[in-house]
């Protein structure tokens, strides 16, 4: 009787090890991806939103008036560029109000969010992992920081879908 339970409680310890590995898993993907929009891409089956940081949405404009440029369009641009890769890979970490994972991705071994807040196409959300890229992007003057922009957060705000 004994070897019997020993038996069952191995097998229920193997069955509990290899669902810990599914799960894990499970929260990361890998494969190819495009650009929704300059902060989310499609990988796989899931929409992933870039976790700390926030581009500008499509159709905002940033500039002085008579200056304007179209940074939302340029942010996913290079997003689109980033991701011109075989394979990226999604960290994923939970769910946002919309129904996107939430994730670090990297593709050629590069934070793709890092590199669009380097170049001044995304802010660092508050109190999150990018903001001394942020700090060093707005010195130079980099993408968002040439010159007046309204926030993503603030422009989402004025124009409610």
């Amino acid at each position: 009787m004994r070897l019997r339970d020993l038996l069952t409680a191995a097998a229920l310890l193997l069955a509990l090890a290899a669902l810990a590995a599914l799960l894990t898993r499970a929260d990361e993907i890998t494969g190819p991806a495009f650009a929704v929009d300059g902060d989310t891409l499609h990988i796989l089956d899931l929409r992933v939103r870039l976790d700390g940081i926030d581009a500008p949405e499509l159709a905002q404009a940033c500039g002085a008036p008579g200056a304007a440029w179209p940074c939302g369009a340029e942010a996913r641009r290079r997003l689109e560029d980033l991701l011109a890769v075989p394979l990226v890979t999604c960290h994923l970490r939970g769910t946002d109000a919309y129904g996107r994972r939430i994730g670090t991705c990297t593709a050629r071994g590069r934070d793709v969010a890092r590199v669009m807040v380097e170049e001044g196409l995304a802010l660092a959300l508050s109190g999150r992992t990018y903001k001394s890229d942020q700090d060093a992007a707005k010195r130079q003057g980099l993408g968002l920081w040439t010159g007046p922009f309204q926030r993503p957060a603030d422009w989402r705000a004025d124009h409610p879908r």
